[in-house]
């Protein structure tokens, strides 16, 4: 069986996108393969970061004699084992894997039960450095607590409708 390595085309209309596979010479363009070795999109900015190549099995393949296409020969050349473009290449995904994110979801602070309240005007002011230790910890712990009451609220609403239902049979 002569073995190729070529391009299979994917995507859509207006946006080709491709994958670098071992194919048998006879399958068709786009049918069945026998290994997929890396991708190759067109439409990436960065020039050197569109082609995502498996170099060991791509030299795995050459060494039992496939036979590359001539754009996926130029790729291999560029981009593979011993590539001209592999330091571009890195630099370009790094740059790509840089990307403005959406803020940080912010928590919001739940008012604190009225039994803490009484407890913090209780303290003496020498402890008072203690209750700023106690202040930066207490995100972490709200955290927790604000779990807890919104699943507590969802066991109490069942019983809160259950309880009318009760009241209308008794009457």
């Amino acid at each position: 069986m002569a073995v190729k390595i070529r391009m299979k085309k994917m995507g859509r209309k207006h946006r080709p996108f491709f994958r670098i596979c071992a194919a048998d010479t006879r399958s068709p363009r786009d049918g069945k393969v026998i290994e997929e070795l890396g991708t190759y999109d067109p439409m990436v900015k960065e020039t050197d970061a569109r082609a995502q190549l498996k170099t060991e099995r791509i030299d795995y393949w050459l060494s039992v004699g496939a036979q590359p296409s001539q754009a996926v020969s130029t790729l291999i050349k560029k981009y593979g084992t011993n590539g001209t473009h592999l330091e571009a290449q890195q630099e370009a995904m790094a740059r790509l894997q840089i990307k403005p994110q959406a803020p940080a979801a912010v928590a919001i602070a739940l008012p604190e039960k009225e039994e803490a309240a009484p407890a913090a005007e209780d303290a003496p002011a020498a402890d008072a450095p203690a209750d700023d230790a106690a202040k930066a910890e207490a995100p972490a712990e709200e955290k927790t607590e604000e779990a807890a009451p919104a699943e507590e609220a969802k066991a109490e609403e069942p019983k809160a409708e259950a309880a009318p239902a009760e009241e209308k049979k008794e009457e």
